[in-house]
């Protein structure tokens, strides 16, 4: 793909998203039944089915921009997304189009800043941090690992890299942790030893990133 996302990139990160969301929508509502509503994989596999159908057609992608490809599916999500997981990731969509702005092309750095302003829009939202047993614990660090790989000459497909693997690892930190937010919360302790469903999913929307950019 090179080292600039552009909005047929775009596209093709929301539809991989979907595919490794819907062949992993059974492990995820098995991961929420455990500590939430038990509707995780299935409200998120609907969600970014929907997002997929938002795009715009293959024969309009080369007029379009990145960040209206994003924005577009962040709004599917909300609107066909049910529980939390709808606003949470249509923000962190919707947020990231508009950093990218009108350009035609973003190259790492603005994809960096792009996945940063993803992360400010769901702490915002949900009033978490690291720590608290949510998607964040997959979202700050992949973020972080981003911009030290971008910090360190890497190009957007190994900056994604960077992301994806830091964002596995964040949500494999989960498992041991005690919930402080959302549902899962409410089980106090009871919420330790189990992998928080929200940060396995944002660690797949991640390696999708990471797969599409790292495509020749």
């Amino acid at each position: 793909m090179g080292e600039h996302l552009d909005a047929q990139g775009a596209a093709a990160w929301i539809r991989h998203a979907a595919e490794l969301v819907s062949a992993d929508a059974e492990r995820l509502t098995r991961l929420d039944a455990a500590i939430g509503d038990g509707d995780h994989g299935h409200n998120l596999d609907r969600g970014f089915t929907a997002a997929v159908a938002a795009l715009p057609d293959e024969a309009e992608l080369p007029g379009t921009r990145p960040g209206k490809v994003l924005i577009a599916a962040g709004r599917a999500i909300v609107s066909k997304t049910g529980g939390a997981s709808g606003p949470l990731y249509g923000t962190a969509l919707r947020r990231a189009g508009k950093a990218l702005g009108d350009a035609s092309e973003a190259d790492a750095a603005a994809v960096g800043d792009a996945l940063k302003a993803a992360l400010d829009g769901v702490q915002e939202l949900g009033q978490a941090n690291e720590g608290d047993k949510t998607m964040i614990d997959a979202l700050a660090p992949a973020a972080a690992a981003y911009r030290d790989a971008l910090a360190g000459g890497a190009g957007l497909a190994a900056c994604a890299r960077a992301a994806a693997d830091a964002a596995e690892a964040g949500a494999d930190a989960t498992v041991p942790m005690q919930a402080r937010k959302g549902r899962a919360s409410y089980l106090g302790p009871r919420s330790t030893g189990h992998l928080d469903p929200g940060a396995a999913s944002t660690a797949l929307v991640l390696r999708a990133l990471a797969d599409v950019t790292g495509r020749e």
